[in-house]
C-alpha cells in the first residue's frame, strides 16, 4: 500500500452539477467580486432555509418551521466574536464556555478583554456539563456579584449538547447561549437543527467543515433587527449617511460573493454530505466492534421522542458525525510506542491551514498517551490522517489563570481520543483499510 494516496480527516467535496463553479463564474461575470452581492442574499436565504427546517418537515413549502435569520461572514471565528459583541460582552465580564474545543470558542472572549471561565465535559456526549454549568454560574455570582455574560456550548465533532438542559439554565439566570455549532452543521436535537436555540448560533464554513465555503462562516439570529445589528457590526459600523461616519467599533466580518457562489452550489450536496458522515460512522462501529481496547464514541441512544412537527417522532441526539472518534484504552500496544514524543514534531500541524512553529520540548504536561501517539504515527506512515482530540482549554498554557470547573473528564478523553477520517472523500474502502492498518499496529 506504499503508493496510496493520503486519506485525509475531512476535505470538501464539490457539487457534481459543479453549480459551484456557475455561481463563482456569474460573481465574476458581474464583477460582483467584494464582500455583498447575489451570492451572499441567496446563500443567507438557502441557509435560513435549511436551519428552520424541522424534522420532519410539514410540508414542501417549510409551513410551521423556525423563523430564524442568518448572516454570512468571513469565519465561524468571526461570527462568534459578534455574537459575544451583540450580548454586550465587555472588558471585565466573564462569558462560561465549555473547555473540550477548538480555541476559536473561547479566543474571542479574549479579544474583548473579556475572561473565558471553562466549564468541563458530560461523559456521553463529551460536551458542556449541564450540573458543572449551573454550579459555575453560583460560584461566579458569589465571587464576582455578577452573573456571567454569556454561555458558549460547542458541538464537538458534531455531536449535540444537552442543549435542553443548557437552555433551561439558561434562562432561570437570564443569561444568553451563544451556540457553537461550527462542527455540528446539520445535526439535530429532538429534530430541531443546533444553532437555533439559542440567542444565536454559530456555522462555520472552513474547508474541512460539512459544506465549504473555502473560508467562512455565519450567525443565526432569533430576529431580523438581530440580523441587521450583525450585518451593521460586519461591515464597519457604517452610519446611514451618504460619507461614512462610524458611531461604534465595526468590523470587516463580511463573506465574499465569491464564496458565498461556492457555499451556494455545497448546499445542494450538503444532505449527501450529512448521510455520508453518518455512513461512514456506522461503518467504523461495525468495523471495531470486535477490536479489543479499541471503542468508537457514538451519540447516546434514547428513547425517541414527539416531533416538534406532531408527525411521529424523532431521536433526541442526530449527530451529523463531522469526525468520528475513538479511544484506546491505555492498555493497548502498539507498534513503535517506545519512540513516542522522541522528535518535536517540525511539519505542519493541522493541515492546510496549519502553522509551522517548532516547539522546544516534544512533551508537555497534558497529552496523548503513548500508544495514541503511536498509533497515529502508525496511521500516517500508512497514508491516514488522524489526530488527537482538541485539547481542553483549561490546560492550554495561555488559560493558566482563567476560572475553571472540572470534573476530569476532558483530560481523560484527551489521553485516549482520536479522530478518524470521515469527510465526503471517505470511500467504504477506505474505512476497511483504516479499519485494518488500526488492527495491524495493535502489538
Amino acid at each position: 500500500m506504499s503508493e496510496r494516496k493520503m486519506i485525509y480527516l475531512c476535505l470538501a467535496h464539490m457539487s457534481d452539477e459543479g453549480y459551484e463553479q456557475k455561481y463563482v463564474k456569474e460573481a465574476f461575470d458581474t464583477n460582483w467580486v467584494v464582500p455583498m452581492g447575489p451570492n451572499v442574499d441567496a446563500f443567507e436565504k438557502d441557509l435560513e432555509e435549511f436551519v428552520n427546517s424541522l424534522t420532519p418537515n410539514p410540508s414542501p413549502k417549510g409551513e410551521g418551521n423556525l423563523d430564524r435569520k442568518v448572516v454570512c461572514l468571513s469565519a465561524g471565528t468571526a461570527a462568534v466574536h459578534l455574537a459575544l459583541i451583540a450580548c454586550g460582552v465587555g472588558p471585565g465580564d466573564e462569558v462560561l464556555v465549555q473547555s473540550f474545543t477548538f480555541c476559536a470558542s473561547s479566543h474571542p472572549i479574549t479579544y474583548l478583554g473579556a475572561t473565558p471561565v471553562f466549564i468541563d465535559s458530560e461523559k456521553d456526549t463529551w460536551n458542556m456539563d449541564p450540573e458543572l454549568l449551573e454550579a459555575a454560574i453560583k460560584d461566579r455570582i458569589a465571587k464576582t456579584g455578577r452573573k456571567p455574560k454569556a454561555i458558549v456550548p460547542v458541538a464537538l465533532y458534531g455531536m449535540p449538547y444537552r442543549i435542553d438542559k443548557i437552555m433551561e439554565i439558561a434562562d432561570r439566570y437570564g443569561i444568553p447561549v451563544v451556540e457553537d455549532a461550527a462542527e455540528g452543521f446539520g445535526s439535530r436535537f429532538n429534530g430541531q437543527v443546533l444553532g437555533t436555540f439559542g440567542k444565536y448560533g454559530v456555522l462555520s464554513f472552513n474547508g474541512n467543515k460539512m459544506i465549504t465555503t473555502s473560508g467562512g462562516g455565519a450567525l443565526v439570529c432569533e430576529t431580523a433587527e438581530d440580523k441587521e445589528k450583525i450585518k451593521w457590526y460586519a461591515t464597519q459600523a457604517r452610519e446611514g449617511y451618504p460619507y461614512y461616519q462610524h458611531e461604534a467599533i465595526g468590523y470587516n466580518y463580511r463573506m465574499s460573493n465569491v464564496c458565498a457562489g461556492i457555499g451556494r452550489g455545497q448546499m445542494t450536496v450538503v444532505d449527501q454530505h450529512i448521510a455520508h458522515h453518518k455512513h461512514v460512522q456506522a461503518l467504523y462501529e461495525e468495523l471495531l466492534a470486535g477490536v479489543p481496547g479499541i471503542t468508537v464514541h457514538c451519540q447516546p441512544s434514547l428513547t425517541p421522542v414527539p416531533s416538534p412537527t406532531g408527525e411521529g417522532s424523532v431521536p433526541v441526539f442526530d449527530s451529523n458525525y463531522w469526525l468520528c472518534t475513538i479511544c484506546i484504552d491505555p492498555k493497548v500496544r502498539v507498534k513503535g510506542q517506545e519512540n513516542a514524543y522522541k522528535t518535536v514534531v517540525k511539519g505542519a500541524v493541522g493541515g492546510a491551514a496549519g502553522v509551522v512553529h517548532v516547539a522546544e520540548n516534544p512533551r508537555t504536561d497534558c497529552e496523548p498517551n503513548d500508544n495514541v501517539e503511536a498509533m497515529r504515527e502508525f496511521l500516517k506512515q500508512a497514508g491516514v490522517e488522524a489526530r488527537p482530540v482538541w485539547k481542553p482549554m483549561h490546560k492550554q498554557p495561555v488559560y493558566a489563570s482563567a476560572p475553571a470547573y472540572v470534573n476530569g473528564v476532558s483530560e481523560a478523553i484527551f489521553k485516549v481520543g482520536m479522530c478518524l477520517p470521515a469527510g465526503p472523500y471517505v470511500s467504504d474502502d477506505d474505512v476497511r483499510y483504516i479499519v485494518e492498518t488500526i488492527k495491524n499496529a495493535i502489538v
